[in-house]
């Protein structure tokens, strides 16, 4: 007879006697917003090739007076430029055999319905990554995949790039596809000044951006430059009185920009590249799909259930005139004027 207790460690080491306690929550951080996609509107194509057309006025003249009765005369027109892009089918994969789908488990009852949910979460991500990365257009084959281009690809008007930057073209004047993608420039340190220059220069263009897209540390480069003295910020010079989380607020963000001609939301995305400065009017992009988000079963093979997540997609540029870009930004500089 054992003249001592008998105690925790006692149990660990005469067998596996005490049961686990494994919390019945899975814990995912993983981040799913996707501001370009919540943001562009929603399209729908008929054809693998999306097309589009584009037009713009005639620039304002100041000699526009006519002799009274003058006879009737000519003034030349252009044409509409007609512009597409090629549509991308995006995927997800999930095979799970019974027994996993039917164990008891932590955390979820049907893996099958668990990674069903999980992969159609990371096939927004990945269409937000492509979506905001510089990538052409690619037509595709029997053999090769079709691709979209990317955000980058297309704003070609306002402009800001570093040395050696390059915009990107169209492959024609008049039947335009975006086949060549950005050139990256020296990246160089992001300023007021390029900023107000590209809002100046969408608003001249006709364009009413309402929302600047940045990466998450140019946010942060954006907040604490605009809290300065060179940036002349309004600030505010009363208590802002009790929070709903109790004690005393601070302010330490900027998260609408009230310029001389927009007010755009400034909106961080941690899936575009953080050397790009996107200065968007919004109503002209669009995401446009031949196939929407679709769960499809596929036929069981062997001791498992199949599915495939899909969308058939692409990105939309109405009139890329309308926003801007300040590129090649380098994020580990400070803003400055």
């Amino acid at each position: 007879m054992s003249t001592t207790n008998f105690d925790r460690f006692d149990l660990a080491t005469s067998g596996d006697n005490v049961r686990e306690d494994l919390t019945d929550v899975i814990y995912n951080i993983s981040p799913t917003e996707v501001p370009f996609q919540a943001n562009a509107g929603r399209g729908s194509g008929s054809q693998t090739l999306h097309e589009w057309q584009i037009d713009e006025l005639a620039a304002a003249v100041t000699t526009n007076a006519a002799i009274d009765g003058a006879d009737f005369g000519t003034d030349s027109s252009d044409e509409a430029q007609r512009i597409g892009v090629f549509m991308q089918i995006s995927i997800k994969y999930i095979a799970v055999s019974r027994r996993a789908n039917i164990v008891n488990k932590a955390g979820r009852k049907s893996e099958l319905a668990y990674q069903i949910a999980k992969k159609g979460k990371e096939l927004r991500r990945d269409v937000e990554a492509r979506a905001c990365d510089n990538q052409e257009t690619v037509a595709g084959s029997s053999s090769l995949a079709s691709e979209t281009a990317g955000l980058p690809a297309w704003i070609s008007t306002n402009t800001s790039r570093g040395a050696l930057g390059a915009d990107p073209a169209l492959s024609s004047t008049t039947f335009g596809q975006p086949t060549t993608a950005a050139t990256d420039g020296t990246q160089r340190a992001l300023t007021e000044t390029l900023l107000l220059a590209e809002m100046r220069a969408a608003y001249i263009a006709g364009g009413d951006p309402n929302m600047l897209m940045v990466g998450p540390t140019v946010k942060q480069r954006f907040s604490n430059f605009m809290f300065t003295d060179p940036a002349r910020i309004a600030t505010q010079y009363q208590d802002q009185g009790p929070t709903n989380r109790g004690g005393v607020s601070v302010v330490g963000a900027v998260d609408v920009y009230v310029g001389d001609f927009q007010v755009l939301d400034v909106v961080p995305n941690r899936f575009q590249r953080e050397r790009d400065v996107w200065i968007l009017d919004t109503e002209y992009w669009e995401i446009a799909y031949l196939d929407g988000y679709k769960t499809e079963t596929i036929a069981k093979i062997g001791d498992a259930e199949r599915r495939h997540i899909l969308v058939d997609w692409t990105v939309v540029s109405k009139n890329e005139a309308a926003s801007a870009v300040v590129a090649d930004i380098d994020e580990t500089v400070a803003m400055t004027a």
